[in-house]
């Protein structure tokens, strides 16, 4: 009788312990299902595919309009059925046994981009054009991003950069998407101190921009924005900054340009008009950098703009300076908290998107912590 016994609570423990494990290797994401359709499902935990991968356990995420481009079809290469979301932090779980630069237990931010740092691209600094079949913007657009639990990280000693212990993880939220596509554009745009600056286009990517705008500190900074809750926004944290709205900003920067408009332009607003108001707001020989994604093609009118000489720069973030913005956050040169304006567990990511998507609520960035109730 003992024995039966015995051997009926060994069988039970047993079962204890397969249940507790399958459930631990179950988790939520947020997944995209179809155009216009998101939902949180339940998926397996990721595993190593690759000895430079790692698994990273998710603690704080964001979205992205990038991800709203994905819902709504914007993004044809996007793939049914991924989890979605690229903004994101955590603390490494898993590494492969060819990872050298990050260990289980370290907290770090993920790049947007997944890059091979060999290719002739990687080697340039154009991260966003790896040649790898994965590489450029794959994270939960390809494959399976981290609006969930636990995400995989392909080539992970390139795409986790370790956060500092005096640095947070909302300080650190943006460091590998919008943070880094406001730092590329400032790198690329050949500011100087005597310039006039104009940015168009005040929310988040245009806000992380301005921030990485004012590390070169140029002259004069404009921003053009529409919303009047942004507007007070950035009046209220930026105030050295001029604002104006899309009606009178092409005749105020003419105008008051000391070489008949800007010196370098961003824009960063994606709308149906703003890509035309950037080159007209442009001085002759000026520098236009596109941070924009667009969900219509735009029209480069060559005939009106003969004799500008306009120096156009385009492209996807190449989010390689990610360690040097850690840097810089950790030095108190950029804060990017401020944006932080929502707060929600998992299980509430469809009311964050409502949020979002609608601007509800004065919202600017929703923080998503990656556990459900939390």
């Amino acid at each position: 009788m003992a024995a039966i016994i015995y051997v009926c609570i060994l069988s039970l423990h047993r079962f204890i312990k397969i249940t507790i494990k399958e459930e631990k290797e179950i988790m939520l994401a947020y997944t995209y299902i179809k155009q216009g359709k998101f939902e949180l499902i339940e998926k397996p935990k990721p595993e190593l595919r690759d000895s430079r991968d790692a698994i990273v356990r998710v603690t704080l995420g964001s979205i992205c309009t990038s991800d709203l481009h994905i819902k709504h079809g914007g993004v044809p290469r996007a793939v049914p059925g991924i989890t979605v979301g690229h903004e994101m932090v955590g603390i490494v779980e898993q590494t492969g046994r060819d990872v050298k630069l990050v260990k289980p237990g370290d907290r770090v931010t993920v790049n947007v981009e997944t890059f091979c740092g060999e290719c002739f691209f990687c080697r340039h600094g154009y991260v966003n054009n790896c040649a790898d079949p994965n590489g450029g913007w794959a994270l939960g657009c390809r494959i399976d991003g981290g609006q969930t639990e636990y995400v995989r990280v392909p080539y992970a000693d390139q795409g986790l950069n370790l956060i500092p212990d005096s640095v947070s993880d909302e300080q650190a939220l943006f460091v590998g998407d919008i943070l880094a596509t406001g730092f590329w554009a400032a790198r690329i745009s050949e500011i100087t101190e005597e310039d006039t600056v104009l940015v168009i286009g005040a929310g988040p990517t245009g806000i992380c921009t301005l921030l990485c705008v004012m590390l070169r500190k140029p002259q004069r900074i404009v921003v053009c924005e529409h919303s009047s809750e942004r507007i007070r926004f950035v009046r209220e944290h930026y105030p050295q900054v001029e604002v104006v709205t899309p009606e009178e900003c092409k005749e105020f920067v003419l105008q008051s340009g000391p070489h008949g408009g800007a010196d370098v332009v961003f824009e960063v607003a994606g709308g149906e008009d703003t890509f035309r108001l950037a080159w007209e707001c442009a001085r002759p020989n000026a520098v236009v950098i596109l941070v924009a994604l667009y969900d219509r093609p735009q029209i480069l009118p060559l005939p009106d703009m003969y004799g500008k000489n306009l120096i156009f720069k385009t492209g996807g973030v190449d989010g390689c300076d990610c360690a040097e913005i850690l840097r810089l956050i950790e030095m108190g040169k950029i804060d990017t908290t401020p944006l932080i304006t929502h707060r929600f567990p998992l299980d509430q990511i469809e009311t964050a998107y409502q949020i979002f998507e609608n601007r509800q609520d004065g919202v600017i960035k929703v923080a998503v912590a990656m556990e459900a109730g939390m």
